[in-house]
């Protein structure tokens, strides 16, 4: 009950602050005689649904979210996430988008009671999977799952037509003005291990953002390639499993244990690195990838605790073979052999890998085709990172040959370089989903100028009558 007035009263705060809620957009019929979309979102994680939130708050209603999994497995927090909690702080806000009764603290605490959340540390991920579904039924985001956006082209009038396929085969086509790809961490590219790694056979290794059988480690000797927190948390998963003993290999000599987002979470930095020129931009997210992320003491306590466990620092692997039905790797330390390898070695910027960007990959400029960083800050893995324009959009490597990209936004883990935090970070979403929201808004509202001017050249309603004493 406590949650059914809750959302009433977002519904009502909602309703109080609605100005301007003139709407200001007329559908465009599609080649299909059918009315286009004025905005496609792909992914229905935490992004998608604080942009289509945005974009009703904006008057933008002609909109849907379409997602490839079912109903609540959206994202990572029900899936590959494998900590228990989320590692940002509790009053960090977002798909809130400043409404203070649709915050997390809010849902929390008509859930659970005040007391719980004063006493609460931090947020258990089957919560925020709760919490995320809660808002985008209250405020009514638009969704369809069980769609996988698998190509885009150019269509006439403007329009982009997007090729949508269901977990059976069947497609179906939807055109729209705009398509924002809200798609995560791989949504410019794909989960990468080492080549060795990824010729090993598949019962012997998994990337840590796959589908793990955990309880089949019990009793195996596990290898974990990757310091950061999510190899640690897969390490932590298999060793409370039940596995005989767990290495986590390092390629530092000692793992990073400092985390560059809580430095960078205040307003000048997330509102305003965009803005900077390309060489301040590098410095900054160059200095900040470069750390890579942190992982919080409780994540390293929970590996810890196990005394079968081992930090190797100073470890990478150099190859691995398959050896009589175990994994043999070749270290600076000498060889090591395993019964079983997880990946926590991230994501590999490549277009060419999304099915729904395959058309265009090949035009998608990087920040490797438009700055070239002094000697001392190179690195090719950031360089391969989209250039985005200002509105999140991408923009052509050769001008003129895929003009139509100007309308594909992408709000993922591969706007970090061109934004800083935004696609994939909870403490970015109250700054980055309105500048997002802006600059759809502003490609909508320029690309109908001459409908708005008509509008106004037409417009005639009177303010006031005049009585009998006017004198003409």
């Amino acid at each position: 009950m406590r949650l059914e007035a809750l959302a009433a009263r977002v519904r009502d705060d909602l309703e109080r602050i609605a100005h301007p809620r003139t709407p200001w957009l007329e559908p465009r019929p599609g080649p299909d005689g059918r009315p286009a979309l004025d905005v496609l979102i792909v992914g229905a994680g935490q992004s998608g649904i604080a942009i289509g939130f945005g974009l009703l708050r904006a008057q933008v209603r002609n909109i849907l979210v379409v997602d490839r999994v079912a109903r609540g497995v959206e994202g990572p927090w029900l899936t590959y996430a494998r900590m228990p909690t989320l590692r940002s702080p509790k009053d960090y806000t977002g798909p809130d988008l400043d409404v203070p009764s649709l915050t997390y603290q809010s849902w929390h605490e008509a859930r659970y009671g005040e007391a719980h959340w004063r006493d609460l540390d931090l947020i258990r991920r089957e919560d925020w999977a709760e919490y995320l579904l809660w808002v985008r039924d209250t405020v009514g985001v638009p969704v369809r799952n069980g769609l996988a956006a698998t190509d885009i082209a150019p269509a006439k009038g403007g329009l982009l037509a997007v090729t949508l396929a269901d977990a059976s085969g069947g497609t179906a086509v939807l055109h729209a003005r705009k398509v924002v790809l809200a798609t995560g961490q791989e949504g410019a590219g794909h989960w990468w291990m080492p080549g060795f790694v990824a010729d090993l056979p598949t019962h012997l290794r998994a990337h840590a953002a796959d589908p793990i059988d955990f309880a089949a480690l019990r009793g195996k000797r596990v290898a974990v390639l990757g310091a950061g927190a999510s190899a640690f948390d897969n390490a932590a998963m298999a060793l409370e499993a039940g596995a005989a003993e767990v290495q986590l290999f390092c390629r530092r000599p000692e793992p990073q244990v400092i985390q560059p987002y809580r430095w960078l979470t205040f307003a000048g930095f997330l509102r305003h690195l965009s803005e900077l020129d390309d060489a301040w931009r590098w410095r900054f997210m160059s200095r900040i990838l470069g750390l890579r992320e942190g992982f919080p003491q409780h994540t390293w306590d929970r590996c810890a605790a196990h005394p079968n466990f081992t930090l190797r620092g100073g470890a990478p692997w150099l190859g691995a073979r398959a050896v009589d039905g175990e994994v043999e790797a070749e270290t600076p330390q000498g060889p090591h052999r395993a019964d079983f390898v997880i990946c926590g070695t991230g994501i590999e910027m490549d277009f060419a890998r999304r099915p729904e960007l395959a058309r265009l990959a090949g035009n998608i400029a990087r920040w490797s085709d438009r700055y070239a960083p002094p000697e001392a800050e190179r690195d090719e893995r950031l360089g391969r990172f989209p250039y985005l324009a200002p509105d999140y959009a991408l923009t052509e490597r050769a001008p003129g040959r895929t003009p139509w990209m100007r309308d594909i936004h992408l709000f993922a883990i591969a706007s970090t370089m061109s934004f800083g935090p935004s696609g994939s970070s909870i403490n970015a979403m109250t700054t980055a989903v309105p500048k997002l929201v802006a600059g759809l808004t502003r490609g909508l509202f320029m690309g109908d100028l001459e409908r708005h001017w008509a509008s106004l050249d037409a417009y005639d309603v009177p303010q006031a009558v005049l009585g009998r004493k006017a004198v003409p």
